[in-house]
């Protein structure tokens, strides 16, 4: 890199350093960098890095009760708040060690003049845990806003602690799940040793409670004094608590006993005799998430194992329609709960479980056990639903609806690929949830949070972990280039340049390290890690042609289409030095494509220089890169996805073909190709599947871009300026006569109301929020819009 570049990085780098900003809560803002007066406290007795779950209590006098008493919570790994008996929150949101969460709770409402208790649960999975997990070593924080409700502070003098041995874990080494599996272990509770009551008032300790044992006071990121030296750095939580809701399960599919319908509805308890083996299979009819609860009586001796599966299998592993039982089982993790005989005992596991079948393989002992109980207490990051698509066509509202769930699934304190398997936020499918959570729901938090987590993932050599957080560390190249994607979609429908700004130094460290890899023939050589693109048989592993051993087309192009974007944030940025310097590099890759990957016996690019394999995934991107001319954007793509000698996208990718289908002008292509989702509806999945084959998850982030498409492609409402201040209506609506659409701007909300008319024609009915204005676009016809409701007919 030339000198003067690299200058004016540094000046860039002293000038703004990647440094977030907190969010606006009910903090003493004294807490944020000083030293808190609270400790970490845990188990004197129990290995701070080993399996195990810990209860504290702290039991204190208030005179009175004010309208606010704010505490702030944290643990590692996890935790379970609770006042008086109540359950107030879970936490912490999930992070790395240099961020790691806080909640901030008001609990007044929760107080009471007198006696008061503060219970918290808290458990490290050690080995076991999710590989989203970071940890450092087991403890409990709780810290005063003020000198008011300092008396809640964890130190050694008034709280206690109990090492609940009732736990053990259940791993994969225990269950069979069939796939990748990351999601962490399953919970068995010896109900004999649980100390039930535990967290309310009436509860006596005795001598298995313990004075716990400090490690060092809280610390908040950034902390001004001491050394420089701590472990865990303390940041406010920067998204909403998450939604819960009680669900039922619904069917009975399959049992040994008779199962009345008013025990699923929560009216009538459900009595297993003595010494009886049962086993109830039940269909929740939907994929759902959150915590099972079930409550159970007497049952001394009886082993309750509690199965978890978003569909049954076949004899030979397959699931087929997700709605037919028969002839298959249940494989999948679970839960273990041995009764100890006493009245109303519930069982909840520690961390959230996925599930559409629920089954209950129940032995009791020498007395009779009482099912009082069965539900389920949905939980997800708080979307809602803001825009709706309405349309001449049914199957769009099942598509919309069931992408909206998978949406739902994929998202509690980060983004997730999925919530059965691995619960990771990788970058690849982030890119889509983000957009998809702007068009529907116009909640930014948690992509600003993923932008933000992706940022601290960058390594020494400069490049982006292609999950986070994540205990595990893993590097697929590409996704770092979709990282850098996120940010300039972020900059073009969001207005907030001081958080955009933070990650240009981590954008172009990125880049940085690409151009290392620029080879003498302007084509990326082989590059490290793992190039992940799509998980095509075509592809070793996903990987294209070319990227392990130098000169993938596509990788190249991936990086062109980038630095096209980088050069835009540089240039809002006032950068020149750096749009100029990656201009020239873009300058110089885009004839070297042409030359030497273009095929013109098949007018087709190849996927490496060799020109002897075809990808839909190469051609997508010399369309979105502008490499090929534009003359031939249509012609081109139109052979793309009629030869089939060539490989195909996967659903995940499809999201990239529709972009270059919109732009080479055939956005009409994704209306009239919606078979993969309507095949898995007809095949009875109720969120939408990882890949095209009847594989691994039935619930994968990236599969619900028909979200995204039914607004952005079929609507055709799209940015065309920072900030979304400028948009364009391009409609593409395939068979369609009618549709509305509406969806969240920053600003308002747009809507349009589409009808044909004859075979050409088209009446139209825009709003746009005030302030913004934009073009409505109709075949070769061009209208200006302005902000207000406007009528259009061409």
């Amino acid at each position: 890199m030339h000198r003067s570049l690299l200058v004016s990085l540094f000046l860039f780098l002293t000038t703004h350093a990647v440094l977030a900003q907190y969010p606006h809560q009910n903090i003493n803002q004294e807490l944020l960098s000083r030293a808190w007066d609270a400790q970490w406290i845990a188990h004197p007795k129990v290995g701070l890095q080993e399996y195990s779950v810990q209860h504290f209590r702290n039991t204190f006098l208030l005179d009175s009760v004010a309208n606010e008493f704010v505490v702030h919570v944290s643990a590692d790994n996890r935790y379970q708040f609770l006042v008086n008996g109540q359950l107030i929150g879970r936490g912490p949101a999930r992070s790395d060690l240099l961020h790691y969460r806080f909640e901030s709770y008001n609990i007044a409402e929760h107080l009471q003049s007198g006696e008061n208790v503060l219970a918290a649960v808290v458990w490290n999975f050690a080995e076991d845990a999710p590989v989203a997990q970071h940890t450092f070593r087991t403890a409990l924080i709780v810290q005063g806003d003020t000198e008011t409700e300092s008396v809640v502070n964890t130190n050694t003098e008034n709280w206690q602690v109990y090492h609940n041995q009732a736990y053990s874990p259940l791993t994969q080494t225990d269950f069979t799940v069939y796939g990748y599996y990351a999601s962490g272990a399953c919970d068995r509770v010896d109900g004999s040793q649980h100390p039930w009551g535990w967290e309310t008032l009436n509860y006596s300790v005795n001598s298995n409670w313990k004075k716990p044992r400090a490690r060092v006071v809280g610390r908040p990121y950034g902390f001004r004094y001491g050394y420089g030296d701590g472990a865990v750095n303390l940041y406010p939580r920067n998204i909403p608590m998450l939604e819960e809701k009680t669900e039922r399960l619904a069917e009975v599919e399959q049992a040994t006993i008779a199962v009345d319908d008013a025990f699923l509805r929560g009216n009538q308890s459900l009595t297993i005799p003595a010494n009886q083996q049962v086993s109830i299979l039940l269909d929740h009819t939907y994929l759902t998430m959150g915590y099972p609860e079930i409550t159970v009586s007497g049952g001394v001796g009886s082993e309750i194992k509690i199965t978890y599966a978003e569909a049954l299998y076949d004899a030979n592993r397959q699931k087929g329609n997700r709605n037919k039982t028969e002839g298959k089982e249940i494989v999948g993790f679970y839960d273990i709960f041995l009764p100890d005989g006493g009245e109303n005992r519930a069982f909840q596991p520690l961390w959230v479980r996925t599930f559409r079948y629920l089954q209950l393989d129940i032995q009791t002992g020498d007395g009779p056990l009482t099912l009082n109980d069965l539900s389920h207490q949905f939980t997800a990051y708080p979307f809602k639903q803001t825009a709706f698509v309405q349309a001449d066509e049914p199957m769009m509202d099942s598509i919309w609806d069931v992408s909206w769930r998978t949406a739902r699934l994929c998202a509690l304190e980060t983004y997730m690929d999925c919530p059965y398997y691995e619960q990771l936020q990788y970058i690849g499918d982030t890119r889509i949830q983000a957009l998809i959570s702007l068009y529907v729901d116009g909640d930014d938090r948690l992509m600003r949070n993923a932008l933000f987590q992706f940022a601290n993932s960058i390594t020494d050599e400069g490049i982006t972990m292609s999950r986070y957080p994540s205990g595990f560390p893993q590097y697929i190249p590409p996704y770092a280039l979709f990282w850098i994607s996120m940010l300039h979609d972020y900059h073009m429908h969001r207005s907030d340049d001081a958080f955009l700004q933070q990650f240009i130094p981590g954008m172009t460290r990125v880049l940085q390290w690409y151009e290392t890899y620029v080879d003498t023939n302007n084509l990326l050589r082989g590059m490290p890690w793992w190039n992940y693109v799509d998980a095509i048989p075509e592809f070793d592993r996903g990987t294209p042609p070319g990227a392990q051993d130098g000169h993938s087309t596509f990788i190249t192009l991936q990086y062109l289409y980038t630095l096209q974007q980088a050069i835009e944030l540089y240039r809002y940025f006032e950068m020149p030095d750096f749009a100029n310097h990656y201009q020239k590099i873009v300058d110089r890759i885009q004839p070297a494509v042409q030359k030497s990957s273009y095929d013109t016996s098949r007018q087709l690019y190849a996927d490496t220089p060799d020109k002897d394999r075809f990808s839909q995934h190469t051609n997508i991107f010399a369309v979105l890169t502008h490499t090929a001319p534009e003359a031939e954007w249509q012609s081109l793509m139109e052979r793309v996805v009629a030869d089939t000698s060539i490989a195909h996208c996967y659903i995940y990718f499809r999201f990239y073909l529709h972009r270059a289908m919109q732009q080479a002008g055939l956005g009409d292509y994704f209306f009239d190709h919606q078979d993969i989702w309507k095949n898995m509806l007809a095949e009875g999945l109720t969120t939408f599947a990882e890949h095209d084959e009847d594989t691994r998850s039935d619930c994968h982030a990236w599969s619900a871009s028909p979200l995204y498409e039914y607004l952005a492609t079929v609507c055709g409402i799209m940015p065309t300026a920072p900030h979304f201040t400028k948009v364009k209506i391009a409609p593409n609506l395939g068979n369609l006569n009618e549709i509305e659409g509406e969806m969240p701007h920053p600003r308002g909300t747009i809507r349009v109301k589409l009808n044909r008319e004859g075979t050409k024609g088209i009446r139209a009915e825009v709003e746009l929020p005030e302030g913004v204005s934009g073009t409505f676009y109709w075949q070769d016809q061009e209208v200006s819009l302005q902000g207000g409701k406007q009528n259009i007919a061409l």
